[in-house]
């Protein structure tokens, strides 16, 4: 396909839940719901038409031992643009990922800087390791260097204790959301236990990740602030191995882990039904290989969340969410023909028929 070729998406095209339309025209990269006249190097994709999938929690340049070279990097992200996934937001990493920005056949990065853990409280050669004191600083400096995230690492093991706890005080969560809001950042926090929870919403969070700690007393809290979740199921599915390799060192903490994964589905139902908004992300980069956000809309099934607001949670509501158009007119073409409909069942986003990125057909 040239670079003066039009591309032509005819079959169904989901504009939105509620708007589908037959086709689409791609010219010069974009999105156009209008005929291009005297178009003479025309190609024709048919299928079912969304956007470009979402992965909200997504670490390109990451793998479970801290940063990866360049070359594996891209690797991860071609993985991602071959199962539809177009737009990341990178929820922490330590790789200098600004090299991908110039090139247009990778997905597009939404980044958050670099993890910011307590002093010996998170994944080695993952985070910059701090104290309460320093977390203003730290979240000033990776505010400048995302693309208007942050993230915070909002509980952990605590090997004194033996089991999962907050790692920050109230007064220094407070602070440092309010310097990042002051910068035009938005924040999340890793969270998998229950006690973390209240400070950080009550002190101005805009997302958590994971959640499973959520219960009947935080669950409202959420909805009245508009916080929203990133459940990465298909990562909590990890909890029991995990739980089974710490038993003889941290029991309490193994107990916990599995509890939490018990109740994830219960969990991610009830913040549902509450009116939290939820969102696609796989935590892939970590000890979970890239590419699975379609299983992950599955697993929002699974947990009962209606096919097509999971479907939502991956393409028109997550491109809101992160401030990025759809398949809008003039918006770039970034989109993912499927041969049936996934709204009728999401199993369908497994199986991309073609990828589209920025006009181009790269899958």
């Amino acid at each position: 396909m040239s670079d003066r070729a039009v591309l032509h998406v005819r079959g169904r095209v989901l504009v939105g839940p509620d708007e589908v339309r037959d086709e689409l025209w791609v010219i010069d990269g974009r999105v156009s719901y209008d005929r291009p006249a005297g178009a003479c190097d025309v190609r024709t994709v048919e299928g079912w038409a969304v956007p470009g999938l979402v992965d909200a929690h997504c670490h390109v340049g990451l793998d479970q031992h801290g940063a990866v070279p360049d070359d594996v990097a891209e690797k991860q992200a071609l993985t991602d643009r071959e199962a539809g996934t177009l737009l990341i937001r990178d929820a922490g990493s330590p790789s200098d990922t600004r090299w991908i920005d110039d090139r247009e056949d990778l997905p597009k990065i939404i980044r958050a800087g670099r993890h910011i853990a307590r002093t010996r409280r998170y994944i080695r050669n993952y985070a910059w390791e701090v104290e309460p004191e320093d977390l203003v600083a730290y979240v000033a400096q990776e505010a400048r260097r995302g693309d208007g995230w942050v993230k915070l690492v909002g509980d952990w093991i605590d090997r004194d204790l033996g089991d999962l706890s907050a790692c920050w005080p109230r007064g220094a969560v407070e602070a440092a959301i309010a310097e990042a809001h002051r910068l035009g950042t938005r924040v999340t926090a890793h969270c998998f236990a229950e006690d973390s929870l209240r400070d950080l919403v009550e002190a101005g969070i805009d997302c958590v990740e994971h959640a499973t700690g959520l219960t009947d007393d935080t669950i409202p809290l959420f909805a009245e602030r508009g916080v929203a979740i990133v459940p990465t199921l298909v990562n909590i599915a990890t909890f029991p191995a995990l739980a089974d390799g710490g038993e003889s060192r941290f029991p309490r903490w193994s107990a916990h882990m599995r509890r939490l994964h018990e109740r994830r589905y219960d969990t991610v139902r009830s913040a549902y039904d509450a009116g939290v908004p939820v969102f696609v992300g796989t935590d892939a980069g970590g000890a979970l290989s890239h590419g699975l956000a379609a299983a992950e809309v599955a697993e929002l099934v699974t947990a009962g969340i209606p096919p097509v607001e999971a479907l939502a949670a991956t393409t028109w509501a997550a491109r809101a969410w992160l401030g990025r158009p759809g398949l809008d007119e003039g918006a770039p073409a970034d989109l993912v023909v499927y041969d049936q409909d996934p709204r009728a069942d999401v199993r369908v986003l497994a199986a991309p028929r073609r990828v589209v990125l920025n006009g181009r057909v790269v899958g």
